[in-house]
């Protein structure tokens, strides 16, 4: 799926590479659900309410520039309607905290009271070239 590098991890990628300024790494990452696109400064708007929060996920070691995620990913079951899912983003934290990536979904799903969104291993991609 192709997606972008938030404006934020842009930053902290570039000041700890070529500037010598300390990043620490996350030490969970979360999936959000979106129905609008977060663009790299996160201005979308992520779903609230109704159940939903965000889900940790792990990725695969990087191959050829590219990681996966290693398992599905579960939400809860939706409590009120969502909206339509568009796009998805990579955040360092289950409540607030920073967009890492972004990146909109293959197919947009409208989400109900009663759904489950279970998205499987492997379908998350990022990719850095």
């Amino acid at each position: 799926m192709p997606g972008a590098v938030s404006d934020y991890l842009e930053n902290a990628l570039l000041n700890h590479v070529f500037r010598g300024v300390a990043y620490t790494a996350p030490t969970a990452i979360y999936l959000a659900l979106y129905t609008s696109d977060p663009t790299d400064a996160d201005t979308g708007t992520e779903v609230s309410g109704g159940g939903y929060a965000r889900q940790q996920v792990t990725f695969t070691a990087p191959s050829n520039g590219v990681i996966t995620n290693t398992a599905d990913i579960v939400f809860p079951e939706a409590t009120a309607d969502w909206g339509t899912i568009t796009h998805l983003g990579l955040h360092d934290a289950v409540t607030g905290g920073n967009l890492l990536w972004h990146g909109p979904v293959v197919q947009s799903r409208l989400i109900l009271t009663g759904d489950q969104l279970v998205i499987k291993a492997g379908t998350i991609s990022v990719t850095l070239d």
